[in-house]
C-alpha cells in the first residue's frame, strides 16, 4: 500500500482567472503564490495546501444547485466562525445552507456558498475529524494539523 502523507494540491476550474483569484484570496482568504504566464492558471496557498485554479471555459456549473457531495470545504478557527460568514456576506456572497453536523466523520458547524463559477465551497468550525475524541474548540488548527498528518 502506498502511504500518502498530505494533499499536494488540488484545482478548480474557472472561467475567469483574475476575477477568481481575487474572489479566492479577497473572500476565502488564500494567499496568491504565482500565475502562469499567459493567465490560464493560478497557484494559490490555501493553509499549506496548494489550490490551483484552472482556466476553461463557460459555463463551469451550468446549473446552480446544491452540491449533492462535491464541494470543496475549507477549515476555520473556532473564534472567526462567525466572522467569516459575515465577511461573506458583506461581499454579498450567499450562504445557500448552514448546518451543525455532529456525530460523523467531519464534525462541526458549516456553511456552504458558491465561487463566482458556482463551485461548491464550504467554511467549517472542525471539532473533530474521524471521531476524535477531543474537541478542537481553540481553533480548528489542531484537527486540520491531524487531518492532513502534520505537527
Amino acid at each position: 500500500m502506498v502511504a500518502i502523507k498530505a494533499v499536494a494540491h488540488f484545482s478548480i476550474p474557472v472561467s475567469d482567472i483574475p476575477r477568481s483569484t481575487r474572489f479566492y484570496t479577497e473572500i476565502v482568504g488564500c494567499t496568491h503564490l504565482s500565475t502562469v504566464p499567459g493567465g490560464q492558471m493560478a497557484f494559490l496557498d490555501a493553509a499549506g495546501t496548494c489550490l490551483i485554479l484552472v482556466k476553461r471555459d463557460s459555463p463551469i456549473n451550468p446549473v446552480l444547485d446544491d452540491h449533492g457531495g462535491v464541494h470543496h470545504s475549507f477549515a476555520v478557527a473556532h473564534e472567526d466562525y462567525r466572522s467569516a460568514l459575515e465577511h461573506l456576506r458583506a461581499h454579498g456572497v450567499e450562504i445557500t445552507f448552514e448546518e451543525d453536523r455532529q456525530g460523523g466523520v467531519l464534525n462541526g458547524p458549516r456553511a456552504y456558498f458558491h465561487d463566482p463559477d458556482g463551485t461548491v465551497l464550504e467554511f467549517i468550525d472542525l471539532t473533530s475529524y474521524a471521531g476524535s475524541p477531543v474537541r478542537q474548540r481553540s481553533g480548528a488548527d489542531e484537527a486540520w494539523c491531524r487531518y492532513h498528518g502534520r505537527t
